[in-house]
């Protein structure tokens, strides 16, 4: 069972990567961690690990969030072990490339059961704990900057983010007072797909502020929404005014050319 006094956060996919450091940070600032995975566990365990010797309580759950029943087994699951969840960080996301030639329903469905109805059912479920509990509770959503510029590249991927970011405002206004939803919008943040770490580094100054979000800056962006009890239906973004910027093409193709050797 987690502290009474301490809440207790779900993050979702928070075995590595950004969600091993929205976990970290989340416990830095005295949250219990229940820490999802769906195929990676020795890497959550590596992550649980970390969060205790920061002092927070901290277990590893596998689930499959694609799974309709996998996914609603997931949050009586930790509060069975924590006898509370308090937030939901839905992190957890597939990111495969397709394009308008390529769509189709399986590439569509894949994407909107892991990055769109899996964080609506968390939410559904975190808000029938809370309401029951009598307490309020907050939902945060990772999103994409490419909303706010967006490009036709990782079609798929990108209906689904847009349909989370609408879900967003649905389920703010859906159940208040009990729960609140917001949303944290990354720009180039870590390596990812096929980009090298020379595109990345290019991709990465490719804002106005020539520097785009690290892991940090995003993990301090969740915890500043699930500290923050007047913040509801809305998104921050957390980008380098990547958004400002109008582009063709996902940045990480951009990044090639902008990382390419010049001749003399």
């Amino acid at each position: 069972m987690s502290s009474p006094t301490r809440p207790v956060v779900l993050v979702t996919g928070a075995a590595k990567r950004l969600g091993r450091d929205i976990a970290l940070e989340l416990a830095r600032g005295g949250f219990d961690v229940a820490v999802h995975y769906r195929h990676s566990e020795a890497d959550a365990r590596s992550c649980v690990q970390a969060l205790q010797q920061l002092g927070a309580q901290a277990d590893a759950f596998a689930a499959d969030l694609a799974d309709e029943a996998g996914c609603k087994a997931l949050l009586p699951a930790v509060v069975q072990r924590f006898g509370r969840v308090d937030a939901v960080v839905n992190n957890a996301s597939l990111f495969e490339y397709d394009d308008i030639a390529g769509f189709g329903h399986a590439a569509m469905e894949r994407h909107w059961r892991a990055n769109t109805a899996a964080p609506v059912l968390l939410a559904q479920a975190l808000h029938a704990h809370v309401d029951a509990r009598g307490a309020q509770g907050c939902v945060v959503n990772l999103l994409d900057q490419k909303l706010w510029n967006p490009n036709p590249d990782y079609f798929s991927y990108t209906l689904s983010k847009a349909a989370l970011e609408a879900a967003t405002t649905l389920l703010a206004q859906s159940l208040a007072p009990a729960l609140r939803v917001a949303g944290v919008a990354p720009g180039v943040t870590l390596v990812s797909g096929p980009m090298s770490p020379t595109q990345f580094d290019a991709a990465h100054q490719l804002t106005p502020l020539r520097r785009s979000s690290t892991p940090a800056d995003v993990a301090r962006a969740v915890r500043f929404l699930i500290e923050s009890p007047a913040i509801t239906g809305t998104t921050l973004l957390v980008d380098g005014g990547q958004h400002l910027c109008a582009q063709p093409r996902d940045v990480m193709f951009l990044a090639e050319g902008a990382a390419a050797p010049k001749d003399d």
